[in-house]
């Protein structure tokens, strides 16, 4: 077959003819246009252009496969004739010291924990995929009060405890695992690490440490599936399609592959307002394709740009549908309130995760582990405590932030930005040097407080006495230093 040459494409430039290059084939995107999540702005900025680039860090390879007809697949290109084909793209100066910066990266041995992985992020990812990952919602007060509200629970450690053996495993959802925390779901892995979502599938698996797979991964579901080596547990978490065959098809899918659970997003019938997101994917080029016209959102960032076909309508009444569809034990995700997880209980669903969505959604909500005692405490007194499983995320970076769920009630705790970090700053070997030095921690501060398995650890074990104070608390410097800050606009260049 003719390949087509670059100077074709380059003629489909336009709203009413519109080609792109991905991965060295051509595409017609024309009619798709209203239909993309993040809108036509980003394809336009690469009518007639190779778009490989841009498409490459938050698709999925398939996605092209799955939702373009295949005419409007229209062949491979002579990628020799494409202009700009294998031209160094020329860098700025903030990229240039960036890049200067990774070859000044610390040896991985001298990560002693979970905020060093952080702060080295900060300083080598590249700028819009820090911002996504960093971001939370309007002014990040509960992005940072997930993590400084562990800060307000003190231990009430036993001594004379003989500890010579601790044994981290436990059981959640039914499942075997060597640690009470998972990898939870993040999205765009790719902006981090080429590789994407399987470099925390391949640490996952050797670690021993469940996965929970996200909607909006760059990698596709089954490359993830398949880079686990057959013994690794996987849960899947959805966002609800309005379409809600579409859901019913991903669920079975992912139930035949052998998703364990599965784990609905009940907190983001739509996305949040995360300002660092947004300010980065300004791009003043892109943003004047299509005039100044009112209706144009400049800056929505990368979370919104994917999510537009999440169901806001998802409610209590969808949950025996879901139930129906598979065998999967279910657990809602994002849930804030002791009355909700009541409601759970007697919808008939598994477990619950308390989450505020890693504080990427509502801005002060409140920390999953405040709300976890609330909770607790309303299940004991419905005599529910037995009846369904609590998880939460949030903020932890220690293992005594484990350690203070479990006493708590927790059966388990989801762990997102430091995996992705590690990913992002050393590959596969970071994240699994992240998870070991968790374990490690683990292990340690069981001895300290006289535990050894999960089971020992209770309420007794804790002071929560200032948990709902949100008064002062010690200085965190590990977190304020890797903290970055919120930003004004920057003024234009000097012409």
């Amino acid at each position: 077959m003719v390949s087509i040459t670059g100077a074709e494409v380059s003629k489909h430039n336009s709203k009413d003819s519109c080609w792109v290059i991905v991965h060295g084939k051509c595409y017609d995107v024309t009619e798709f246009l209203p239909e993309h999540p993040g809108g036509q702005r980003i394809i336009l900025k690469y009518a007639g252009k190779d778009a490989t680039k841009e498409f490459e860090p938050i698709h999925p390879k398939d996605t092209l496969d799955k939702y373009l007809p295949l005419d409007k697949h229209l062949g491979e290109v002579d990628m020799a004739t494409v202009e700009g084909n294998g031209e160094e793209e020329e860098l700025d100066d903030e990229e240039k010291a960036r890049v200067e910066r990774v070859s000044r990266m610390p040896p991985l041995s001298q990560c002693y924990n979970l905020m060093d992985f952080e702060d080295i992020a900060r300083q080598t990812m590249k700028k819009t995929a820090w911002a996504y990952y960093s971001s939370g919602a309007d002014d990040e007060i509960t992005m940072r009060e997930n993590h400084a509200a562990f800060h307000r629970i003190w231990f009430r450690p036993k001594v004379l405890v003989d500890v010579t053996e601790v044994d981290l495993s436990t059981t959640m959802l039914g499942s075997k695992t060597s640690v009470p925390f998972y990898i939870t779901a993040t999205a765009l892995g790719k902006l981090g690490n080429p590789e994407g979502e399987v470099v925390l599938t391949r640490a996952g698996s050797k670690e021993n440490v469940i996965q929970m797979i996200p909607t909006l991964a760059s990698c596709s579901f089954d490359e993830i599936v398949d880079a686990a080596d057959g013994t690794q547990v996987q849960w899947l978490q959805l966002y609800v399609n309005k379409d809600r065959e579409v859901t019913k098809r991903i669920v079975q899918y992912a139930e035949k592959r052998g998703c364990k659970a599965l784990w609905i997003t009940v907190d983001a019938p739509q996305l949040g307002r995360r300002e660092k997101d947004m300010r980065s994917k300004y791009d003043e080029q892109a943003a004047n394709v299509q005039g100044e016209s009112g209706d144009v959102d400049r800056s929505q960032g990368a979370a919104r740009a994917i999510s537009s076909f999440i169901d806001p309508g998802l409610s209590w009444a969808d949950i025996p549908w879901f139930k129906s569809i598979t065998k999967m034990p279910i657990v809602l995700k994002g849930v804030q309130r002791s009355e909700d997880a009541i409601k759970a209980v007697e919808a008939g669903v598994e477990a619950i995760l308390l989450s505020n969505h890693g504080g990427r959604q509502l801005d002060f909500a409140r920390p999953a582990i405040e709300v976890l005692v609330e909770v607790m405490d309303a299940l004991r007194q419905h005599g529910y405590e037995n009846s369904i499983e609590v998880y939460i995320d949030g903020g932890i970076r220690r293992g005594t932030d484990i350690l203070k769920a479990i006493c708590l009630g927790a059966k388990g705790v989801g762990i997102g930005r430091p995996f992705l970090y590690a990913m992002s700053t050393y590959g596969e070997p970071g994240v699994r040097r992240a998870i070991q030095l968790l374990k490690d921690e683990l292990v340690m501060n069981m001895r300290l407080i006289g535990a050894n398995t999960m089971a020992d650890l209770n309420g007794s074990l804790v002071d929560t006495r200032s948990i709902g104070t949100h008064t002062t608390v010690p200085e965190d410097i590990l977190s304020n230093t890797a903290y970055d800050r919120l930003v004004p606009p920057p003024f234009k260049s000097k012409l």
